[in-house]
């Protein structure tokens, strides 16, 4: 069993692997990846290895491997208020990723077929949005899951802008698949043994493009009811935000641009706080590689012929000369200030709105 990037000590590392390995290529998908832990999606006797490059899975529950979840985030092409479907949500970690870059205004929806996974996708929410500083950095377009087959979704549904199957296809059920697409929409899923990305150019136009090596479990056949009805799966529906939302939505942009604008003054004024700490010393290493996870997933990559001359060569980033000196009992960055939570509750207004303001949160 190996991985496609070497293991990091936390999130922030595992994602600096990803893309010194080029698996992560673009700032929206970074960020992303750097607001929510992995590691809070795994059981607690199990985190020790979240943040190795590998599937994890436990009894219904299933994590596919981070360089797995960065292709398909990227193939995506996600941008702010687009609608998106996840066949096979799990967790809700792609979900919550996906939410963030979608904003308030996207459409963020998922099927699951286990009862339990959904209970425990919920959880996982319940905590980002109560407990993340992250959270506050965005407009979080919440994801909603629904149970039921992801071969049995009503025919009446809406279709989508961005869908993403999570389990293997069969290449019967690519037209369905494809069926669930707008024009201009991307499909990403797993076909004939390949991540594969299908653009929906037409009303019966498609551009295919295969992506990765991958082998992932198949699409759980749908199993008919005594009576040989099928359960049909009906999706939420797509509902306007509520005036009380869209005011939340703007007050919290409109502070958001003050601190913005308030950090730049400072900057402006000479006060601009220098760096704290060294960066880590990285170890550049070639693309080549193959993973192998328990039948679970398998990547391949291509070496690129650039890294040939650098296949073992060690590369210090630059650091500040005045840190040169530093102690290692100094390298320890402070933690991170939520400018926005102290910003509203700072504010001469009643707890409750306060709290309405920050979702309630309670941390």
């Amino acid at each position: 069993m190996g991985g496609a990037v070497s293991a990091g000590e936390d999130n922030d590392e595992l994602i600096d692997n990803l893309k010194e390995a080029q698996y992560i290529r673009t700032e929206l998908v970074e960020q992303a990846f750097r607001a929510i832990d992995r590691a809070d999606y795994y059981l607690e006797e199990f985190k020790d290895n979240a943040y190795k490059d590998l599937a994890w899975k436990h009894g219904n529950i299933h994590l596919s491997a981070p360089c797995i979840y960065s292709e398909v985030m990227e193939a995506l092409d996600l941008q702010p208020g687009l609608s998106f479907l996840n066949l096979g949500s799990g967790t809700g970690y792609l979900s919550s990723m996906v939410g963030l870059i979608l904003g308030p205004f996207g459409v963020n929806h998922g099927v699951e077929l286990h009862s339990d996974v959904i209970e425990y996708a919920k959880q996982k929410l319940d905590f980002f949005i109560k407990t993340s500083d992250s959270f506050d950095k965005f407009e979080f377009c919440e994801p909603s899951f629904v149970i039921g087959n992801c071969l049995e979704i009503s025919p009446d549904c809406t279709q989508y802008d961005r869908v993403y199957c999570g389990a293997g296809v069969q290449k019967e059920h690519e037209d369905y698949m494809k069926n669930l697409l707008k024009v201009g929409g991307i499909l990403v899923m797993p076909l004939e043994e390949k991540l594969t990305k299908i653009t929906r150019t037409g009303p019966s136009a498609w551009e295919t493009k295969k992506i990765l090596a991958v082998s992932f479990a198949p699409l759980i056949q749908p199993n008919h009811t005594d009576s040989g009805k099928s359960r049909l799966v009906h999706l939420p529906p797509v509902a306007v935000r509520s005036l009380q939302d869209l005011a939340r939505i703007a007050i919290r942009g409109t502070i958001k641009k003050i601190i913005h604008q308030e950090a730049m003054s400072r900057a402006g004024n000479g006060l601009k706080n220098p760096p704290r700490f060294k960066r880590r010393r990285v170890r550049r290493r070639r693309m080549e590689t193959i993973v192998f996870l328990d039948k679970e997933v398998f990547a391949s990559r291509i070496s690129s012929p650039s890294d040939d001359n650098n296949n073992s060569e060690d590369m210090d980033e630059e650091r500040p000369e005045e840190e040169e000196e530093t102690k290692p009992s100094e390298l320890k960055p402070d933690p991170p200030v939520n400018f926005l939570r102290e910003k509203v509750l700072s504010l001469p207004l009643p707890d409750p709105l306060k709290y309405y303001l920050l979702y309630y949160r309670e941390k």
